[in-house]
């Protein structure tokens, strides 16, 4: 064959090769947010939506930022990660413990009574993260990118109460599975309400008591419609950002670093605002000093007694822990085990 042909082969056989290979996939031009609820305005307007606005700018990468909450494009918490997996929106601001009863293993990473605050709950998450992230692309094909809590979860309440014992007959707003159980202990009725409903509720009666950071029910008014505070931190309300995970992987290597980094700039913060933003809140619910950024009131604070904290640990080990063991091994066998060795591990509990 003279030189020329061989070279002609050569090329065609390059040239064919190249055919049956996939063209290399474009980075994606837009992406569509589902972000918190509008009423936790210190984490949506202070810190998620100028996060997502400055995206593009942050990352390098050219987006067009379609950014709404949650509340806002009629969207419930707990559909989030049915929603995430079906591809209806890129990433979505997820409430953990809303979403969890779709699978109870990620309320593993918060629940009542274990991590009860922020340093402790720190090291439950990081404890966690990577079997969480795990599970999330198995079972929901989605890909952890933040997570981080509101902060304390304390009560507020439309009724005169001077201990955990005034609860009973009571309807508490609940967001979580172990939280629904503990509130049955406690003699109450678990209601279940996403954050954007429990102000109505409050006012209406359809609740009594509502559970969140002092942070999230000072500046989504609660006090206007509630009498009493009672700052007994019953977990973290952890969060989380999640991107669906073919989305993920339009991006290259390089691409996806440059999110990562810049998702964990906003966590960074959300954990900030966490640990530095209640006590302000919490003074500003019962109308003291120094009030700095909240709206202050005049609730009546209900001092937390040994004889609460010490209702909530034995709820903990008699109550919580095996309905959560329960079920969480119906739907996967080794999910007590590899709690025992992560969250566990990390705040002296063992499920047996």
């Amino acid at each position: 064959m003279s030189k020329s042909l061989s070279l002609l082969a050569a090329g065609l056989a390059a040239a064919l090769i190249g055919a049956a290979l996939p063209a290399a996939a474009e980075a994606p031009t837009s992406i569509r947010i589902a972000g918190n609820f509008s009423s936790n305005s210190k984490h949506v307007d202070n810190i998620e939506k100028p996060f997502f606005t400055a995206l593009p700018t942050t990352t390098g990468l050219k987006l067009e930022v379609n950014y709404n909450p949650m509340d806002v494009v009629g969207v419930k918490a707990q559909d989030a990660l049915r929603l995430l997996r079906s591809g209806a929106f890129d990433v979505m601001s997820v409430q953990i413990g809303m979403a969890s009863r779709d699978d109870p293993f990620f309320e593993g990473l918060d629940l009542i009574g274990v991590s009860t605050n922020m340093v402790d709950l720190k090291k439950a998450v990081e404890s966690y993260r990577e079997a969480f992230d795990k599970r999330l692309q198995e079972k929901f094909n989605a890909k952890v990118l933040t997570l981080w809590p509101f902060g304390p979860q304390v009560f507020y309440c439309n009724a005169p109460i001077k201990s955990l014992d005034d609860m009973k007959g009571l309807k508490v707003r609940s967001f979580t599975p172990s939280m629904a159980a503990l509130i049955q202990t406690l003699g109450a009725t678990p209601v279940t309400l996403q954050f954007s409903e429990v102000y109505p509720a409050l006012q209406r009666g359809v609740a009594n008591c509502g559970v969140t950071s002092p942070t999230s029910g000072n500046s989504g008014k609660w006090p206007e419609v509630t009498s009493h505070f009672l700052p007994l931190s019953v977990s973290g309300s952890v969060q989380g950002h999640f991107m669906n995970l073919d989305y993920w992987k339009k991006f290259s290597p390089a691409e996806q670093a440059k999110i990562a980094a810049a998702f964990k700039t906003m966590e960074d913060q959300m954990w900030a605002l966490a640990v530095t933003a209640n006590e302000d809140a919490a003074n500003c619910n019962i109308g003291k000093e120094p009030c700095k950024e909240g709206t202050k009131a005049g609730m009546t604070l209900v001092e937390v007694s040994a004889a609460d904290q010490k209702k909530l640990d034995d709820a903990v080990t008699k109550v919580v822990l095996p309905i959560w063991k329960e079920a969480c091994n119906r739907v996967d066998p080794g999910c007590s085990e590899t709690w025992n060795k992560t969250v566990g591990a990390a705040r002296g509990f063992k499920i047996d």
